[in-house]
């Protein structure tokens, strides 16, 4: 897969990919930068909403829009999260208490079972980084 990430100036960096996206990266409080930690929770919650997507419009109306929040814990100082929290909000107005029962568990076990970040992040893996020497 064609990822980089390229410094532009100082404390400035845009990440891309060979399908021509582009994402500002930089420091936590950067102006127009999304900060390294920021992408990973964006990306648990995108994931989520990528696999429910279908789901939730099947279920909802296809033309159904829905947001996904996301958060984290993390203890001051430290260079690392603690939890991350996803929490979908869709309108299930239209539809009766089974049925949103039954929407949240399927939900719940695409994402389990589909998703590549929150399982990825539940597992924890190596991150092997290499300098030239």
């Amino acid at each position: 897969m064609g990822l980089d990430v390229r410094r532009e100036g100082e404390h400035e960096f845009v990440g891309r990919n060979e399908r021509g996206a582009e994402v500002r990266i930089g420091r936590k409080d950067a102006e127009g930068s999304f900060s390294p930690a920021e992408l990973l929770q964006i990306a648990a919650a995108g994931c989520s909403a990528v696999t429910a997507e279908h789901l939730i419009t099947r279920r909802v109306g296809e033309d159904s829009r829905f947001r996904v929040d996301v958060s984290a814990d993390r203890r001051e100082g430290a260079s690392e999260l603690d939890a991350v929290y996803v929490k979908f909000d869709v309108d299930l107005g239209d539809l009766n208490t089974d049925d949103r029962e039954a929407l949240a568990t399927a939900v719940d076990r695409a994402i389990e079972r589909l998703c590549t970040v929150s399982r990825t992040l539940k597992k924890g893996i190596p991150v092997l980084e290499e300098f030239p020497h």
